[in-house]
């Protein structure tokens, strides 16, 4: 049997799920879904950074209406950003398949017989 690649699995994944997945949990949860792991920590990483720098520039005050507006703004761009991302890769994914199957088929030749 043949391991399936990347753009296989990517594929053969669910677009709508995936991108959906991204945004209602949040935090990359897609990317787990399409076996995506260097942008599933990526995104990770960009919420941390997002939570450290909220409590680093609030110190030991108690965050106002628009400080936490900001907060959950932030998280809701990394979300939308990640849904884009993940329809945005799994089309190209699905692109590319088409492609080689296009490739792998044979062209059939006209004739008046056939």
């Amino acid at each position: 049997m043949d391991n399936p690649s990347k753009e296989q699995i990517l594929a053969a994944s669910s677009g709508w799920v995936a991108t959906t997945l991204n945004f209602l949990p949040g935090l990359g949860a897609g990317y787990l879904y399409q076996r995506r792991w260097i942008p599933y920590f990526v995104t990770g990483g960009a919420a941390t950074a997002w939570f450290i720098l909220g409590a680093i520039l609030n110190s030991d005050a108690e965050p106002t209406k628009a400080e936490k507006l900001i907060g959950i703004g932030g998280l809701f761009l990394i979300s939308i950003t990640t849904m884009v991302e993940a329809k945005i890769s799994h089309k190209k994914a699905m692109l590319a398949i088409e492609e080689q199957l296009q490739a792998k088929t044979p062209k059939k030749k006209g004739g008046l017989f056939r």
